[in-house]
């Protein structure tokens, strides 16, 4: 190898793009009209909306004034199978990019996902396996192609880059300090709460930053969180002669508990594939000061005015349904859901749940056990806090054996949208 700095991308990186996945039968996701011949000024700014920092300052105007598709870079780790609405805001914003002509380039992180993003984390992430992240990668492009087009889209995975010798790694290592890296807000903490930091993660933002020079990334977008990573970026281009990225950062998308960033850790987030009944209840039960966030970040203008926040709620639902499905689905969604939650019946389609017929008593924590394949305990507890509804009347913990005869057709709750119908029939066999 060479002993200087390496001024061109990484061999690997002229590789042709591995095709994008093919795209689920869900419609693309609408944007907010663009600027019609917006000049670069015009275009950076509708750009810039709702971002939370644009830096350097002026740098994406400049960008755009160059008068081409710029390669606008989003790098993702697939450490989990399924995206939420968190992640649809970045993807939300490459959208609007795409429809400028400008081409999105997404890093499937196959490579870093070994080491994990210490991004917001107080521990080291666990290591996942190779299938896990190849099984992940697939579905996070299928799903994130119901927000990105994918005629305007380039796949790459930094396997393909950053398989690096020795001689090649050190010269890396060599661009930023200890000091530098160790600045980042989430180390700081860990280093004040005697939390171990492993080498490994310590190398985690500078092969983030290869990325962009692999790829020749004019501009790259992340969360907050990712501010770092992304700077970094810039000053590991242009140690490789590469020229340097703007960078957009967007904010995180609060979740369902109105109180942190949406994510799977905490339980509070809305899967994109989640069925479209999950999506609409969901989204009614986020709190009202969480309407403004959410309707700016996830479609692009303001809650109207001249709506209850129950109705505002129940519009955002009906379009985020839409997004991922389609409109039918919407309606149904919602009439589905007044169906159960306002008009207090039974689900259209209701699972059965069968106790024998020689059993004449029912043990109400052993049938809700086998209706929802939650454990005896789980059930008592749901019991106790008054989380079970039979035909729509709360249940209590008095009395747990109730005649098998009473039961009979009934409709079992748990919670707001868990539902079965009981049956009592002979066994079979």
């Amino acid at each position: 190898m060479h002993s200087e700095v390496r001024t061109e991308p990484h061999p690997a990186a002229a590789a042709s793009p591995r095709p994008a996945a093919a795209a689920p039968p869900r419609p693309a996701a609408a944007t907010p009209p663009r600027p019609a011949a917006a000049t670069p000024h015009e275009a950076a700014a509708w750009l810039a909306r709702n971002a939370v920092d644009s830096l350097p300052e002026g740098a994406l105007e400049r960008k755009l004034a160059e008068g081409r598709p710029l390669r606008v870079k989003l790098g993702i780790d697939p450490t989990a199978p399924d995206i939420h609405l968190g992640f649809t805001v970045v993807l939300q914003k490459l959208r609007e990019f795409q429809d400028l002509g400008h081409i999105v380039v997404l890093i499937i992180g196959d490579y870093t996902a070994r080491v994990g993003d210490p991004s917001g984390r107080s521990s080291t992430r666990p290591v996942l396996s190779a299938s896990e992240i190849d099984a992940n990668a697939r579905t996070f492009q299928e799903q994130a192609l119901a927000v990105l087009d994918s005629e305007r889209l380039e796949v790459r995975f930094n396997s393909e880059w950053l398989d690096m010798t020795m001689e090649e790694l050190f010269r890396l290592a060599r661009i930023p300090t200890v000091g530098q890296l160790l600045e980042r807000d989430d180390f700081a903490k860990r280093m004040a709460s005697h939390t171990p930091i492993s080498i490994l993660e310590l190398l985690y933002p500078l092969l983030q930053g290869y990325d962009s020079v692999a790829t020749r990334a004019d501009v790259e977008l992340g969360g907050t969180d990712q501010k770092f990573n992304l700077l970094l970026g810039r000053d590991i281009q242009r140690a490789y002669g590469v020229p340097q990225q703007a960078v957009l950062t967007m904010p995180l998308l609060i979740g369902t508990d109105g109180e942190r960033k949406m994510g799977k850790s905490f339980g509070n987030y809305i899967g994109v594939t989640e069925p479209p009944d999950e999506i609409y209840g969901k989204t009614l039960s986020i709190r009202d000061e969480s309407l403004g966030p959410w309707y700016r970040l996830l479609l692009g203008s303001e809650p109207p005015a001249e709506l209850e926040p129950r109705d505002a709620k129940r519009a955002l639902a009906r379009a985020l349904v839409a997004r991922f499905y389609d409109q039918a689905a919407a309606d149904a969604a919602e009439a589905e859901f007044d169906r159960v939650h306002i008009h207090r019946q039974a689900p259209e389609e209701t699972p059965t749940v069968t106790w024998p017929a020689d059993r004449p008593e029912v043990h109400l924590p052993a049938l809700l056990a086998d209706a929802f394949g939650i454990s005896n305990s789980e059930a008592r507890r749901a019991l106790a806090q008054g989380g079970v509804k039979l035909d729509g009347e709360p249940v209590g913990n008095g009395a747990l054996d109730l005649p098998a005869a009473s039961l009979d057709g009934k409709v079992l709750q748990l919670g707001k949208r868990r539902f079965a119908r009981v049956q009592v029939a002979p066994r079979v066999g």
